[in-house]
Order: structure tokens, then sequence, then C-alpha cells
């Protein structure tokens, strides 16, 4: 039965969930995701009031195989995501999932890979994999706000080169020589990169093979009109 192992908080209104769940940690692949909710019988009374979720749609951002945790990524958007804070270490909880198709992984690629806010959680375990089946990874991944950046470890693990965007300057300070900062939303940075105006790292946006985006409908349009 799943329970809850321990609950963070990355930024300012994003929380991750690890929950220990051997089954589901086990069939997890890059881009699925998982469908999380507490009981009702469980849950703390507030006012008079159950304080019960529905069921929340989340990222898988992380498994451990080993130990049996899934993490699941929440951005707070009011009612039942802001409840995932309150869940206590120890808690059961349901935890339904892997569900979803998984990202196709190709041998091989040259990828480009475009996050924005939330969505680089996604990302974190779809690059890696990438880079395990010997593709090369080129990360933009965009913030509006300085606060907004979490994982910074895991994104570096995702990707041979890093553009750190954001939004509000100054901007991120790369900690590897190959990666790269820009002050500006991701599709400017983007376009930076190829122009050459970010140096001249590897690899080039001209070699990649294929585009994954996951952000906001309107960062993910944005992409799909630049390319």
């Amino acid at each position: 039965r799943p329970t809850v192992v321990r609950v963070l908080r990355p930024t300012p209104n994003i929380v991750e969930v690890v929950v220990r769940a051997p089954a589901a940690a086990r069939r997890f692949e890059p881009g699925q995701f998982y469908r999380l909710q507490n009981f009702e019988t469980l849950a703390p009374r507030a006012h008079g009031t159950r304080l019960a979720m529905e069921g929340l749609a989340l990222t898988g951002a992380w498994v451990d195989r080993e130990q049996g945790f899934v993490s699941t990524i929440v951005l707070e958007m009011g009612g039942s995501s802001d409840l995932c804070a309150t869940l206590r270490p120890g808690e059961p909880v349901v935890l339904m999932g892997p569900t979803g198709a998984p990202t196709e992984i190709e041998a091989g690629e040259t990828v480009l890979l475009v996050g924005g806010g939330l969505g680089n959680a996604v990302l974190f375990s779809i690059g890696q994999a990438f880079r395990r089946a010997g593709a090369k990874v080129l990360y933009f991944a965009g913030y509006k706000k300085q606060v907004d950046r979490y994982k910074l470890d895991d994104i570096e693990a995702a990707a041979d080169t890093v553009v750190w965007c954001c939004d509000e300057g100054p901007g991120f300070a790369p900690r590897r020589a190959q990666d790269r900062s820009f002050v500006g939303n991701i599709v400017e940075a983007i376009r930076a990169y190829g122009a050459g105006e970010l140096g001249t790292p590897a690899p080039s946006l001209a070699a990649c093979d294929r585009v994954i985006a996951i952000g906001s409908d309107r960062m993910m349009a944005a992409a799909g009109a630049a390319r």
C-alpha cells in the first residue's frame, strides 16, 4: 500500500511528494505520470470540513526502484494541489499508475529539450534516458523568476549542455564550463544559441534530430512556431 516518505518544497509554489510504492516505481518509464489522492478518512479536518483531495495527475520526476520510491511534483494552484503540503510521512495514500505512453527514446540522436517552469520536472528522467541510450542532449531550462529553479543536479545529469533561461535579471550563473545563461524568454534563448551569440558550445542547434518541449501551452506553441 503506497505511503508518503517525505514532502519537500523546492520552490515557493512547488511541492515534491515522495511516495513508497514499489510496484509503481518498478513500472515507471520516462514521460509517464501518476494520479495521487489522499484517503478521506485520514484527511485532516478544518472548520468542520474534511480536507479530502480530488485525484491529481502529477509528473513522475524520478524513481528509486531499489527502495520503491516515486517522486511526484505538484504545482500549487489552489484546492487539492495545495493540500499536498499537508501530507505526512507514513500516511497511506492512493497512487495510480504509472500511466500514459512513455517518451520514445532513440539511441544515437541529438535531442533538444525545452522545459518551461514545472515542465522541467518531466524532462529530468527523459534527458537521462536519452543519455543512457548514447544520445546527445541540448537542454534549454526556462523560468520566470530566479526562485523558480530547482533540481539543478538532475537537470545537469540530463544534458550534455544546459542553457539556463530566466525572464528576470541578472539570470543564472552556470556551474559547468559547457553551460550557458540567458536573460529573456526561452525561444529568444534558442534563437541566440543557434546564431552563435552564446559562444560555440556543443551540440549545435543544427545537429538536433528532434525537439521535446514541455511547459505551458503558450510556451509549447511558441517553441513549435519557432521551429
